[in-house]
């Protein structure tokens, strides 16, 4: 467990504000252009997906703030008691 402050927490958390917004805008800017036209019930779907979506890549980038490592560490060895 981190025990000491790292850079990579509030770097983190701003650079993935600033994505998140670029991600708000380019679909709030182009969504309604593609699915316009679509029925209420097929547009509620693509926004439900483009509001998911985001979260994907979420877990990595936490485990990266947190870590320094893109992929989660071992877990380890369970101890006997």
């Amino acid at each position: 467990m981190r025990e000491t402050p790292t850079w990579r927490i509030p770097v983190g958390i701003v650079g993935l504000f600033l994505v998140l917004m670029v991600y708000a805008i380019l679909i709030a800017r182009y969504a309604p252009e593609v699915i316009g036209g679509w029925s209420g019930g097929a547009q509620t779907v693509v926004y439900l997906i483009l509001g998911v979506i985001w979260l994907l890549p979420l877990r990595n980038f936490l485990i990266w703030m947190e870590t320094g490592s893109w992929t989660a560490p071992s877990a380890p060895p369970e101890e006997n008691e």
